[in-house]
């Protein structure tokens, strides 16, 4: 028997009818990015985590670069990560500039070990990016009271894990933001790429919307 490491084409399948109105949708409208759907989306995805904001953008790698740009990450500062994920975790630290310094992961979960983080915090260190997988969450609550500890920001790697939980916390109960991808093969795949944050903080919320759109959040002025 052999089980795909993903089924689009039966969910399509299942789904044809809906999908197929939500596409038309869109074509008839004239209105390909950015428009009433993408609203749609983000406003359905933050009532169904709780938060303030989503905001939709292009990938996972994304998500997380412009979340880091909008904090202000950039040479000269460190971002703590776990050694057991896909490149783009690392990729984006790397993009702004700024340098990952990689701890390993819980051999139990397979997510960052809280255990292992202060030893990697030095006077450079601005943000910790653990990584849910695998449905599961990295074990939130000790990774936020370090960063409480040490002045950190958070940003959630969720791309393997949509609507993960722990014990005594939701995904972004415990962080400034959290970052989801929905290319194919994530646990909430689409027919192509995509990406999201959801976030509380007024300031990342601002930045992003400017960001994924050349600086612009009002047609033709750029800033």
């Amino acid at each position: 028997m052999k089980v795909g490491f993903y089924g689009h084409e039966r969910q399509y399948a299942e789904l044809k009818e809906e999908i197929d109105k939500n596409i038309h949708e869109v074509l008839e409208s004239g209105k390909y990015v950015q428009g009433p759907m993408l609203a749609r989306f983000e406003k359905e995805l933050m009532e169904y985590f709780g938060t303030k904001y989503a905001i939709g953008v292009a990938n996972g790698t994304d998500a997380i670069y412009l979340t880091l740009q909008a904090l202000g990450i950039g040479p000269g500062d460190e971002c703590i990560t776990t050694t057991n994920t896909f490149f783009a975790t690392a990729e984006a630290i790397w993009i702004t500039g700024a340098t990952a310094v990689f701890v390993d992961s819980d051999p139990k979960t397979h997510c960052i070990d809280p255990d292992k983080i202060e030893a990697a915090i030095t006077p450079k260190t601005k943000v910790l990016v653990p990584v849910h997988l695998y449905g599961q969450c990295a074990d939130m609550t000790p990774i936020w009271e370090i960063a409480e500890k040490h002045n950190l920001l958070i940003i959630e790697d969720n791309a393997q894990s949509i609507d993960g939980h722990g014990e005594d916390f939701k995904q972004g109960e415990k962080s400034d933001a959290v970052t989801i991808s929905f290319i194919a093969q994530k646990n909430l795949g689409t027919y192509g790429d995509a990406g999201a944050i959801f976030t509380n903080n007024d300031k990342i919320n601002e930045t992003v919307r400017k960001l994924r759109n050349h600086g612009s959040n009002q047609r033709s002025v750029h800033s």
